[in-house]
């Protein structure tokens, strides 16, 4: 049987699997689905329709599944889903989507008092600082990190492995592999610290900066850089594909 403090508030119509823990004061809303492992401490807040997998730690003061900050918006069905093994820091925010559900991945870190909008897609192993503010519509590639106090504007893409440092506003899109600084947000340099974190070989990270430098250091149209840049490696191949988009 599920882990349920006495104080907590939990609607008849949520699923909960039978190895979570409820801590107390915390509010388990209709159409709420919470997988096994999962972990609500004291005074969580979950709105549905909203579905939480497996094993993700939710701390105290932090809301999930809350209604979208869209002035446009009305009623309607669209959630909240979460992967696996994520940790979400106090005073958190993640709002349901509004044409399509929000979309979180797996063992991302939010820490205290981020914030991911309506419509936000989160792919896996990212980690946002304290006070990140992603808003509407942001998508993010799957081990990006984010500075404390960054924040990213509407409908903006940050790719696969960027750093967004601390204190940056970004927005425009920002390409795999890459550290952007600045308000507002520029490319500075190769995520080269990252890139070792996951394993890119000495060859890849040297064919990366290999483009960085022929992209931002040439002083040379971008346009005419891309049509002739050629890569075989994996990495540098999503670099020029992104900057093509």
């Amino acid at each position: 049987m599920p882990a349920i403090h006495r104080t907590a508030i939990v609607d008849g119509s949520a699923e909960v699997a039978d190895d979570v823990e409820i801590g107390a004061y915390a509010v388990v809303g209709a159409g709420v689905r919470l997988g096994p492992g999962t972990r609500l401490m004291s005074h969580v807040v979950l709105e549905g329709p909203l579905v939480l997998g497996r094993a993700n730690v939710v701390h105290p003061f932090a809301v999930l599944g809350g209604a979208p900050q869209d002035k446009k918006h009305r009623d309607g069905t669209p959630g909240l889903e979460v992967g696996d093994d994520n940790v979400f820091r106090e005073h958190v925010t993640v709002h349901r989507g509004t044409a399509a559900p929000t979309r979180i991945g797996s063992s991302n870190l939010f820490m205290a008092s981020s914030h991911v909008a309506h419509d936000v897609v989160i792919g896996d192993g990212c980690v946002l600082a304290n006070a990140v503010q992603l808003a509407g519509h942001v998508v993010v590639g799957d081990l990006a990190t984010f500075g404390g106090l960054s924040g990213v504007a509407q409908f903006v893409r940050i790719g696969e492995g960027a750093f967004v440092a601390a204190g940056s506003m970004v927005e425009r899109n920002v390409p795999p592999f890459v550290i952007v600084q600045g308000d507002r947000a520029r490319v500075r340099a190769i995520n080269r610290v990252g890139l070792e974190r996951r394993g890119a070989s000495r060859e890849t990270i040297a064919e990366l900066e290999r483009l960085f430098r022929a992209l931002y250091i040439s002083h040379r149209p971008r346009a005419s850089v891309l049509a002739e840049l050629v890569t075989d490696d994996p990495l540098g191949q999503k670099l020029l594909a992104a900057l093509k988009d």
